[in-house]
């Protein structure tokens, strides 16, 4: 059930619609919107009559939500803006997060920071953790890496996004990222969504490798319901019966979300399509489906990376990657944001 209160509403008049939905064992969500005020009932909302509410001051509406995802539907709010630093996801500046697949060395990570940093790119991703299909793989440089990640924000200033792959060390990863991943393979990894939803740092969701674009609303759900309304989704590509490419990327999912959802959604051409000669063309296509920012891989040698090597970009042709999309952003009115 959806309660649409007036921006202005006294606290009286809104701690009265709170009260009466606790009363009747329900869980009230507050979104402040730029027009209006909406309150998200989740439980057992069958006993509540909508006019229960239509009766109470400073109340314009009240109507229930039919959706499976309750508050990021866009029935609940227009759309979610998230501040980060100077930096506002959402709001048609279309953002860049770059980086290496995983954290390697100190080298490597500086020499690459060092490059994205000179062409504008503020949004810094590479994982310590690495959750990967085989035990035998390398699976990153862990609390090392962390430390590694905390050097390259103070040394550079960049934002950094790196991945938590469970809640035990959910925590650590918390206290260096500014934005905090959940990969594919933990997108219904139900109870690290309920913990991460209960920090305050934005959360960037990434579709799992078969799920529904229904299924990753779900899954941010469940984020929301803790009380982080800051998600971020990412297409990344899903299995299908292709194999030419590493994955499928689902550029459907772009404006099938933008209508049913009020979150910002990211596209990550890189895993996408996982072969690096593919991702410019990729990047351009989402970019012109209207998403609101990219995830790239980069690394100076991806010959000799660690993971993920053959989908990466090396700086100079990332660097092309931008000229290309940036008359794109243009066309479909938003603008690249490479902070100089």
């Amino acid at each position: 059930m959806l309660i649409v209160m007036k921006l202005d509403t006294p606290k009286d008049h809104l701690e009265k619609v709170l009260s009466k939905a606790e009363s009747n064992n329900c869980k009230p969500h507050i979104i402040y919107g730029t027009t209006k005020i909406a309150i998200g009932l989740t439980g057992e909302t069958r006993s509540l009559s909508l006019d229960d509410f239509m009766t109470m001051d400073s109340v314009v509406d009240a109507m229930r939500i039919s959706k499976n995802y309750k508050l990021v539907s866009r029935e609940v709010k227009d759309e979610t803006l998230i501040n980060i630093g100077n930096h506002i996801i959402g709001d048609g500046m279309l953002q860049i997060i770059a980086g290496p697949c995983s954290v390697e060395s100190r080298t490597q990570l500086f020499d690459i920071a060092g490059e994205l940093k000179e062409m504008g790119i503020r949004f810094f991703r590479a994982g310590a953790y690495k959750p990967r299909s085989s035990p035998y793989a390398f699976q990153g440089l862990k609390e090392k890496g962390l430390e590694l990640l905390a050097e390259v924000k103070k040394e550079f200033g960049m934002i950094i996004v790196t991945e938590a792959k469970d809640t035990d060390t959910l925590q650590q990863v918390a206290e260096v990222s500014d934005i905090i991943q959940i990969g594919a393979r933990n997108m219904q990894n139900f109870s690290l969504l309920e913990k991460v939803g209960q920090i305050d740092r934005p959360v960037f969701l990434k579709r799992g490798l078969a799920s529904t674009i229904e299924d990753l609303l779900m899954s941010a759900e469940y984020i929301v319901t803790q009380g982080n309304f800051n998600v971020i989704l990412c297409e990344r590509g899903i299995r299908t019966f292709e194999t030419a490419t590493r994955n499928t990327l689902d550029l459907n999912a772009i404006p099938v979300i933008k209508q049913q959802s009020h979150l910002p959604i990211f596209v990550d051409p890189s895993h996408g399509i996982g072969m690096w000669d593919k991702v410019t063309p990729m990047a351009m296509a989402a970019v012109a489906a209207g998403a609101d920012g990219l995830m790239i891989e980069v690394h100076n040698h991806p010959e000799e990376a660690l993971s993920d090597g053959f989908q990466s970009l090396t700086p100079k042709n990332f660097k092309e990657l931008l000229l290309r999309i940036e008359p794109i952003a243009n066309a479909v009115n938003k603008k690249l944001d490479l902070t100089k």
